[in-house]
């Protein structure tokens, strides 16, 4: 059977919102990441047969078919399409999933698959500018609760029992693993610099050093007033852009590259739509069960940091150890630029995996609506 590969990987650096990536247009800012992806590869560009982009607040500068625009900002032949996905927080990681699918069904040799978010430019909500999604039949089915992502993050924390305490734990270990990770050296391989206003961007902007847990606990709760929920410990709003270049075992073959991984499993999950962000829960469940593996075989988790009150849920019912949880830092940390996370993530583990000689990996999220990929890569 055709497997799809990965021969490259790359991403911006985030910004923080209104911060030093803000001043370029999500477009350019997807052009950048696409023309330094096929660079690295050494891959024509005219090869590629289609732009898969992620990308949640379809609206303003990121309306029009986003992908196709970003690629023929890249410079790419005319020939190259591309299509807009919207799963939410997952729509990269879904990019990936479609990708894979149309190399192993024979409808693409190579694709590049990826996503953007320029969250100070098209700010999270505005697509809907206003306007109630829920229709009478939605909110009656949930009995006139319209799914808000902060107070979910809240019903977790109280169906789990986790503390304040708890959650600002997470959130301090979050920044000083995305410190240490920085320092190492080790996000050098992944990062396509972008030269703005503020000079060459070559660093995530949101990481903070020398925070404290006391220092965390003097912030006020955001959704809740008696809640756990806080600027502190949940993601930071960002722009951002990733994208892998995907293509078949039989091509990489053809144009003698080594590919990285393979796509090994890639599922999908539905939960409360209500509570919303327990979907990597299922989703993992699922992707462990048809892939053959167990918890242990895995080497390393992404699991988006959207609040820390969602990577403690699924650590407590999946019972990864922590240590290879997010080992670089998650979202509260670096950033999450929505529609490009998923695929920023894949590429930091990507990344981690090959330098660390890790055979696998899982990368699963919590999206709007009560929905989560779940997708486990093979080190080749």
């Amino acid at each position: 059977m055709t497997d799809a590969v990965i021969v490259a990987a790359r991403r911006t650096p985030t910004g923080k919102r209104n911060g030093v990536l803000s001043g370029v247009h999500p477009a350019d800012l997807s052009a950048h990441v696409l023309e330094d992806l096929v660079k690295t590869a050494g891959v024509d560009p005219a090869l590629v047969e289609d732009v898969i982009w992620g990308t949640v607040s379809q609206t303003g500068e990121q309306t029009g078919d986003i992908a196709r625009t970003a690629a023929l900002s890249a410079g790419f032949p005319e020939t190259v399409t591309g299509v807009t996905v919207d799963r939410q927080c997952g729509s990269s990681q879904q990019a990936v999933h479609f990708a894979a699918a149309g190399i192993i069904a024979g409808q693409y040799d190579i694709v590049i698959a990826g996503g953007v978010e320029s969250m100070s430019r098209v700010p999270m909500g505005s697509s809907s500018q206003g306007a109630n999604p829920y229709g009478e039949r939605f909110m009656a089915r949930y009995d006139g609760v319209k799914p808000n992502q902060g107070i979910g993050a809240e019903m977790i924390g109280e169906q789990w029992g986790f503390t304040r305490t708890q959650v600002d734990e997470l959130a301090i270990e979050s920044h000083a693993r995305a410190a240490a990770a920085t320092d190492s050296g080790a996000f050098e391989s992944q990062i396509a610099p972008v030269e703005t206003e503020h000079g060459r961007i070559s660093a995530d902007e949101g990481i903070r050093r020398g925070g404290t847990v006391e220092g965390l606990a003097k912030l006020s709760t955001v959704f809740k007033e008696d809640g756990i929920v806080t600027a502190g410990n949940s993601s930071q709003i960002s722009d951002g852009s990733a994208a892998l270049l995907m293509m078949s075992d039989a091509k990489a073959k053809e144009l003698g590259l080594t590919p990285i991984a393979r796509v090994h499993t890639a599922v999908l999950a539905g939960s409360d739509p209500v509570i919303m962000l327990t979907g990597p829960i299922p989703a993992t469940q699922k992707a462990l069960a048809r892939s053959g593996l167990s918890v242990d075989d895995i080497g390393v988790f992404e699991v988006n940091e959207a609040f820390a009150t969602v990577p403690l849920a699924w650590q407590h019912e999946i019972g990864a150890d922590w240590a290879k949880v997010n080992p670089n830092g998650g979202a509260i940390a670096m950033g999450h630029p929505l529609g490009g996370s998923g695929a920023r993530l894949m590429t930091t583990m990507v990344h981690h995996m090959q330098a660390n000689g890790i055979r696998y990996g899982l990368q699963t999220m919590c999206e709007g609506g009560g929905q989560a990929n779940a997708t486990i890569l093979e080190l080749l």
